[in-house]
């Protein structure tokens, strides 16, 4: 945990972890498939095991030792499990019925989280935990996608005024949008992958609560514009 940085920071990114919990549980209950309603209990709990044991990783300073480390351990620990848990439910059948399940607009409301995320790395970075790369007055678009989402969810998908075709666009762009402040945090930590922001790295991420950032709010974005993009893939 970095003792230096003001205490909301630690409780603003504690409250954007349980509100993308519990979006992903809103997005889950909104469903009209009884099989995918029936998920969120256990969808939920999985998430708040995932965020404990992260939780405790980050307060032993796992991701914080032997940065030299190949691949770093924040993505063999962190990032990994995730990824492949995602794989699964899409290749598993009762996986994707119960991604089939899932309300599309639910799932593009989900990316309102983008928010406060991108609001917390600019405070980060003012804070000098992370550089002015990973903000939106750097190379991080990212807001774009929390901004846009609501009218995409109510106009383009509730009333209809987008084809499926735009609303797939969107969905490409934003995930576009997603991988690039990925690789910027990738590229901006102490590993062997830096590349750049040597005199400001971001020294957040691997820290408590701020690991839950890309261990859980980057994944559940991630699994939203994918199950969003293979619904709409399927009705064009």
């Amino acid at each position: 945990m970095l003792e230096s940085l003001p205490v909301y920071l630690s409780v603003l990114f504690c409250l954007i972890a349980i509100a993308t919990v519990f979006l992903l549980q809103w997005t889950i209950l909104g469903s009209d498939s009884r099989f995918t309603k029936k998920k969120a209990g256990t969808m939920v709990l999985i998430l708040i095991l995932w965020m404990i044991i992260q939780g405790i990783l980050a307060f032993k300073n796992t991701y914080n030792t032997d940065t030299n480390s190949l691949p770093p351990k924040i993505i063999l620990f962190g990032i990994f499990p995730m990824i492949i848990a995602i794989i699964s439910l899409f290749v598993s059948v009762k996986g994707r019925a119960f991604l089939d399940g899932l309300p599309l607009e639910n799932l593009t409301y989900l990316n309102l989280i983008r928010i406060p995320v991108e609001i917390g790395l600019y405070l980060l970075y003012l804070n000098k935990a992370v550089p002015e790369i990973m903000t939106f007055e750097g190379r991080n678009f990212d807001i774009l996608a929390g901004i846009t989402a609501p009218f995409v969810a109510f106009y383009g998908i509730k009333k209809g005024k987008l084809s499926p075709k735009l609303i797939l666009a969107w969905n490409v762009i934003c995930l576009a949008l997603l991988i690039n402040i990925v690789c910027i945090a990738l590229f901006s930590s102490p590993s062997p992958f830096q590349k750049f922001a040597f005199d400001q790295p971001n020294i957040a991420l691997p820290n408590f609560p701020f690991v839950w950032l890309p261990t859980l709010i980057v994944p559940v974005v991630l699994f939203g514009h994918l199950v969003s993009i293979r619904q709409l893939l399927r009705k064009i």
